[in-house]
């Protein structure tokens, strides 16, 4: 594991050497017996240099025999105890091939999705049902100008779940067939993923749901639901549809420099190791602490060989706006997906005539890239 620590030298080293105790065995001096726990079971500082002189990259290897192929196992490794101290953020994770292979892979990922889809080149765009407060039937009619506008994707609102005014089973089952109805007159591919909520019982059972109704894929919050949810549900063999991790509730783990996880990690290895197919995090150049270089680590980090792992889908999500796709496509290629939310409505061109023009551009801009 890769952790930058602030502080003077001193602080680094104690740091570091606290991070390979309480990451693991999590006990005092005193209490650790000589020999086999203390030889064997505590974490060890490969390196540690300075980048500044507040500023220092340490490098930690912990025994591979605590990590057992859940993501919770993994989290409480790299960072449990050490996010309530501060100071110490997780830069990098590396796993050797023998043990990243015991943890969940995406079922289509980028490739799979691209077939699913029919679409193997230009990048992916997903409509937003929103805002909160819509009935079902408002929602509905909403996804069939979606649809019927040629996007590849729509996805409920991290917002939506069971309301009283917008119940569960009503919203699945009329916007999967308005999409469907869409579907048939465009002829194009289009999947819906609904929002899934709350405990393990009532995720199993929505999933299960909104698969008989006729959604395409599913949409996520790992920080509301747990990492070990999207793993579970992944591995599902009643379920084949692909997954969307959405970053609500993660927030808190990226935006302070120097301490948490930082978002290649946070929004790109660990969706993936949970098997996400798509990752949905905000972009750079908005109102959230995120950087275009963090943006580029994302993606590498969904595409960088892990034990035959498939690669996954980065996104460009927060406003996006048409203006600025060919920004997007030079930092992220052509595998990407963008996520269309409040601006594509923002003028008075009509929905389906807005998604339309979105994708033009998206293919117009691809097809000139080099």
């Amino acid at each position: 594991m890769e952790y930058r620590l602030h502080g003077s030298a001193a602080d680094a080293r104690r740091r570091a050497d606290l991070l390979c105790i309480d990451q693991t065995v999590e006990a005092a001096d005193h209490v650790i017996p000589s020999g086999a726990i203390l030889d064997q079971l505590l974490g060890r500082v490969i390196q540690l240099e300075a980048i500044t002189p507040e500023s220092h990259r340490a490098v930690i290897s912990f025994p591979v025999e605590l990590l057992d192929g859940t993501m919770s196992a993994l989290l409480h490794m790299i960072i449990g105890m050490a996010g309530l101290q501060g100071q110490i953020r997780v830069t990098d994770l590396s796993l050797p091939d023998a043990v990243a292979s015991r943890w969940t892979r995406p079922r289509y990922g980028s490739r799979g999705l691209r077939d699913l889809l029919r679409v193997p080149r230009r990048p992916l765009i997903c409509a937003v049902l929103k805002p909160l407060g819509y009935s079902p039937q408002q929602l509905a009619e909403l996804a069939h100008e979606f649809a019927l506008g040629e996007v590849d994707l729509i996805k409920d609102d991290q917002s939506l779940r069971d309301h009283p005014f917008c119940r569960f089973d009503e919203r699945i089952a009329l916007c999967a067939e308005a999409i469907a109805k869409a579907s048939r007159q465009t002829g194009k591919r289009c999947l819906y993923a609904p929002h899934i909520s709350g405990p393990w019982p009532s995720l199993v059972e929505q999933a299960a749901k909104a698969m008989q109704a006729g959604a395409g894929a599913l949409l996520l919050c790992p920080g509301l639901t747990g990492f070990d949810a999207v793993a579970s549900l992944a591995q599902l063999s009643s379920l084949s549809l692909p997954l969307l991790a959405h970053p609500d509730f993660l927030g808190s783990h990226y935006v302070t420099p120097d301490s948490g996880i930082a978002p290649a990690v946070l929004f790109g290895l660990l969706p993936r190791l949970a098997g996400a197919d798509i990752t949905i995090y905000p972009t750079y150049g908005l109102n959230y602490p995120i950087s275009e270089e963090d943006c580029r680590q994302i993606a590498a980090a969904c595409r960088r060989a892990l034990d035959g792992c498939p690669s996954i889908l980065p996104t460009a999500a927060g406003r996006m706006t048409a203006s600025r796709i060919r920004e997007m496509v030079t930092l992220y290629g052509s595998d990407i997906v963008f996520i269309l939310g409040s601006d594509l409505r923002r003028g008075p061109t009509p929905i389906r005539s807005a998604c339309l023009d979105f994708r033009r551009l998206v293919e117009a801009e691809t097809c000139s890239s080099p």
